[in-house]
């Protein structure tokens, strides 16, 4: 996947040829006068009217996030949604020591991180779904966090003097805003960034709030938008000279295979979760200080991560810290999530589709895939080739022993606390409005977005879909009369072939950018689009090869055995689980290189409301493979592939290959078999 920044549509920095072929595959839909193609750069009059934009002197961003309950989930997103609110994310507070006294919510227990990190996920939760009992929840949380604002303009417990669990809780009360328009949220936002501009820049490098002093960004120009105080700039830009310097980092990274090899050196700047949160702070600061190097930076980072430590299903590795590109080796959940949130950032500020389709990577395959179908249990640790979840040694940069176990708080708590925020901020930024007025459809889950375009009028959008398990999707679209906006379709770079109709016209995007369809639009209106989900192959770790399909990736269906080795709860369904499997894993895959489609066949069946159930995975692809006895255990978990082609005198097999986000165990990288 490229990730050289490549603005809205793509044209920007396409060559005269390229730009010129791409009008003329084009052409013919502007004879239509439906459609109309939109270079990338803005003029300066044209801005989103409906939602605060960026002011002057910030760079204007792409597009334009929407208020936290524009985007509701709808069909299987609603189900997962609520499978959340009804297992870890809707009861953790009731019971876990770290939350259930917590002293963001007037008690004596921990005044750090947790609190804030499980309202990232809960306050959207609640405002999506609209649901009572959650509503209640976070009253419960919000109403002591607005009555803690102190005169000088700090807020939170009083046990608590470091800034880092503020930056956290100002997305928090964002978002609050966002869905309630409570003033008194406004208020302690503004007034902590006045106490920011009025003490001195503490944010060492040695210290969580330093590395991540940048997180107070997002919240920064969030604010400027709806007040256009330029204190709270001058605060921004304090803050990013005053810190950790990601952007030289990721521009020059020191952390390649010769690094990794030595697995010395371990801190900040290879951690993880700190790399998550970081890869959007060169593109923030780009938006402030509009510089080049922090305009590649962000893309930088997504490049050097994917090429010495780059994971199957979208992530990269780090068992704590930054640990290679081995299949075994871990990736924190809290690393996932963040990295989540810095793609929706990213694609606010850029536009790139191709962070969308990362975005789409990470939240249905590896988002999933740490946690148990009924999200009552999750990982610390997930691995692409995971085999073994057990309470034993294995081959992790820094993480304890039980890193991998699939339960209520292994190896450690902040991912019990802060895994939540995945899937209700990815629906929230499933749609953003784009400044001609009009809307784009960022990424495709079942969804209704209700927005203003236009000159105002309000439109409903319902998107139904089996996305990302199938590739049909259809619009519809709702509104009080007949009005004109443009709606833009993003066309994976993977979706070669795709088409779409609307008023009758039959059209064939391009992959790889972002389709604008531009018309007058009566109410009842469909639009369909059909990206085909081709079976192909991507080259992984000692010539290994993962099958993929859309932007889903597929691994070997083991049969799982669970054994409880601790419970938590009475009456609710928590507890730490050990896995072993009962069937082989160690298989080789038949498979044509030049025409992988030919080698696998494809069944599928309707999304059931556990999404992703290992019974019920709604795509099955069938394939054939033989063992291999010689690939077997090291240090607790698969040894790394073998060098193919490979040779086995054992018999075909076979074998079923279902979404990564549908596993616990699984083979994500495969030996290929000689012909």
């Amino acid at each position: 996947m490229d990730f050289r920044p490549r603005g809205f549509f793509v044209i920007r920095n396409m060559k005269k040829q390229e730009v010129l072929a791409f009008m003329k595959s084009s052409i013919w839909i502007l004879a239509a006068g439906m459609v109309w193609l939109v270079p990338a750069g803005k003029a300066a009059e044209s801005v989103n009217r409906h939602y605060p934009v960026n002011l002057e002197p910030l760079v204007q961003s792409e597009f334009v996030a929407l208020p936290l309950g524009t985007v509701k989930p709808a069909g299987w997103l609603k189900d997962q949604l609520t499978l959340q609110a009804n297992g870890l994310t809707g009861h953790l507070d009731e019971f876990w020591e770290s939350l259930s006294n917590s002293a963001w919510k007037g008690g004596t227990g921990d005044a750090w991180e947790r609190g804030p990190y499980y309202l990232d996920g809960l306050v959207p939760l609640a405002y999506l779904l609209e649901d009572a009992r959650l509503l209640d929840k976070v009253k419960s949380w919000i109403e002591p966090i607005l009555a803690s604002g102190q005169p000088d303009g700090w807020f939170g417990p009083l046990q608590n003097k470091d800034r880092w669990p503020l930056a956290v809780a100002l997305k928090v009360l964002s978002q609050y805003y966002e869905a309630t328009s409570d003033a008194r949220a406004l208020t302690i936002i503004k007034n902590y960034f006045h106490f920011l501009e009025n003490n001195p820049p503490d944010w060492p490098d040695k210290d969580w709030r330093g590395v991540r002093a940048m997180e107070n960004l997002v919240t920064a120009y969030w604010l400027y938008r709806r007040t256009g105080d330029p204190r709270v700039l001058k605060t921004a830009e304090i803050i990013y000279k005053n810190c950790f310097d990601w952007t030289g980092l990721f521009n020059q990274f020191p952390f390649d295979d010769a690094w990794t090899q030595k697995r010395t050196g371990y801190g900040h700047p290879c951690h993880v979760v700190n790399l998550g949160m970081a890869i959007k702070y060169p593109g923030l600061i780009y938006v402030l200080a509009k510089e080049e190097p922090y305009r590649q930076g962000s893309f930088s980072a997504i490049q050097n991560l994917d090429r010495y430590h780059g994971q199957a299903a979208g992530r990269y590795s780090g068992d704590e810290h930054l640990s290679g590109r081995h299949p075994s080796q871990g990736t924190e959940l809290c690393g996932v999530v963040e990295f989540m949130f810095s793609l929706e950032n990213l694609i606010e500020i850029f536009g790139d589709p191709a962070l969308a389709d990362r975005l789409e990577v990470l939240a249905y395959n590896a988002n999933p895939g740490t946690c148990t179908p009924d999200y009552w249990a999750h990982q610390y640790d997930q691995q692409a080739n995971q085999v073994l979840c057990t309470v034993a040694k294995r081959n992790w940069s820094t993480n304890g022993n039980a890193s991998n176990l699939y339960g209520l708080e292994p190896n450690f708590g902040c991912c019990t606390a802060n895994m939540h925020q995945g899937w209700p901020k990815f629906v929230s930024h499933l749609w953003m409005a784009t400044h001609d007025q009009g809307m784009a459809a960022v990424a495709y889950g079942p969804s209704v977005v209700t927005a203003r375009v236009a000159d105002g009028q309000t439109v409903q959008i319902t998107e139904e879909t089996q996305y990302p398990f199938e590739g049909n999707i259809r619009f519809s679209l709702a509104m009080e009369r007949s009005v004109r906006f443009p709606l833009y379709l993003r066309i994976p770079a993977w979706a070669e072939g795709a088409t779409a109709t609307a008023g009758g016209q039959i059209l064939r995007p391009k992959a790889g950018l972002f389709f604008p369809i531009t018309r007058d639009w009566q109410p009842g209106d469909i639009v369909t689009l059909d990206l085909p989900m081709k079976i192909r192959t991507e080259t992984r770790y000692n010539g290994a090869v993962s099958i993929r399909r859309g932007p889903l990736y597929f691994s070997l269906k083991i049969e799982e055995h669970f054994k409880k080795l601790k419970s938590y709860h009475d009456t609710l369904p928590v507890a730490d689980w050990a896995i072993y499997p009962i069937t082989p894993w160690n298989f080789g895959l038949a498979l044509d290189r030049d025409n992988p489609g030919e080698s696998v066949e494809i069944r599928t069946r309707p999304v059931s409301s556990v999404p992703f159930s290992h019974e019920d995975a709604p795509v099955v692809l069938k394939v054939k493979g033989r063992m291999l006895p010689e690939w077997t255990l090291v240090d607790n978990s698969a040894g790394a592939p073998p060098p193919g082609p490979v040779v086995s005198d054992q018999p075909l097999a076979d074998l079923e290959l279902i979404p990564y986000g549908n596993t616990r165990l699984r083979i994500t990288e495969f030996p290929l078999l000689a012909e």
